[in-house]
């Protein structure tokens, strides 16, 4: 019996034996095959068709700088990010903690950084030398309407589906809410949205962020006469504090920062617009509205829920 319990014993021991082995093959051929994929994914290109003609990016970009306004698009495809402009990073909505701050001329940093993809205005210095770095894409500002804007940025990181999808969704909120506030304010009422930067005051259309494009486009609030008339076209128009009280609506929005020179809220011009007299007036961080992308427009569609249908 015991003769015959031996080789038995062996037997099953080799078999075991065996079968580690094949397991442990098949496991390290998928790690592998799983390393390849990987490496694919990241090192695969396509020709994206931009404004500039057409340029070879990555598939599945990882290291993306964004050099001027879009940040917040990026942001909101769960791109990664490794490098970014000043205004983005003094945006409190965008998380950009352990972010570099670059701009066009810090080709040295950008350099270390070693993007796979730099985004950035047409109008933005040192294109060429930039795409000795890695692949550039530049947009026109204001070329395509904010949401087509971003559309295209997704079509350039390979995430239109998801942008479409938001895009659609954003629009329906956008839209109910607009008629919730029209049925509160009323039909005919006016809104104005208003800024002082580097001591100048300005009015603002439908297409220049702060806001506009939800207040103007998608919730079809009212434009004050004079301001359609003056700054519908361009984007924006510089005023005096004298002539405000014309181009301010039923209701305003004042859009602010930490430095910015407000004296002007204080003079007597101000106050006696009605829209201040009679509490409608809004004010809002200006480095929170400077921008139109999606983390941006969210905030700025629940502020605008929550100052007019709040009280």
């Amino acid at each position: 019996m015991k003769k015959l319990f031996l080789p038995i014993l062996l037997l099953l021991l080799a078999l075991s034996l065996a079968a580690c082995g094949n397991a442990k093959e098949e496991t390290d051929e998928k790690n592998a095959n799983e390393e390849v994929t990987n490496e694919e994914t990241v090192s695969e290109t396509r020709t994206y068709d931009s404004e500039a003609g057409p340029v070879e990016v990555p598939t599945n970009p990882q290291r993306v700088i964004v050099l001027a306004t879009y940040t917040g698009n990026v942001l909101a495809l769960d791109v990664p990010l490794v490098g970014v402009d000043a205004w983005s990073k003094m945006n409190p909505r965008y998380e950009l903690e352990g972010i570099e701050e670059v701009t066009d001329e810090s080709l040295e940093k950008i350099i270390e950084l070693e993007p796979d993809l730099i985004i950035g205005l047409s109008t933005m210095k040192n294109v060429d030398k930039l795409k000795e770095i890695a692949p550039v894409v530049t947009y026109t500002y204001g070329k395509l309407d904010y949401l087509t804007q971003h559309l295209e940025i997704a079509k350039l990181l390979n995430k239109e589906e998801e942008a479409q999808n938001w895009i659609d969704d954003f629009k329906k909120r956008s839209a109910e809410a607009g008629e919730q506030i029209k049925a509160k304010i009323g039909e005919d009422a006016t809104v104005s949205v208003i800024e002082n930067f580097d001591k100048e005051l300005y009015v603002f259309g439908d297409n220049w962020a702060r806001g506009t494009e939800i207040l103007y486009q998608e919730m079809k609030l009212n434009m004050p006469e004079k301001v359609k008339e003056m700054a519908l076209e361009p984007g924006f128009y510089s005023l005096s504090l004298e002539v405000l009280p014309e181009f301010a609506g039923d209701y305003l929005i004042v859009s602010k920062g930490a430095e910015t020179e407000t004296s002007f809220m204080e003079s007597e011009t101000f106050k006696n617009i009605p829209a201040v007299k009679n509490n409608q007036m809004y004010s809002v961080n200006s480095n929170e509205f400077y921008f139109n992308d999606p983390i941006t427009l969210e905030f700025q569609l629940q502020f605008f829920i929550d100052s007019f249908l709040g009280n």
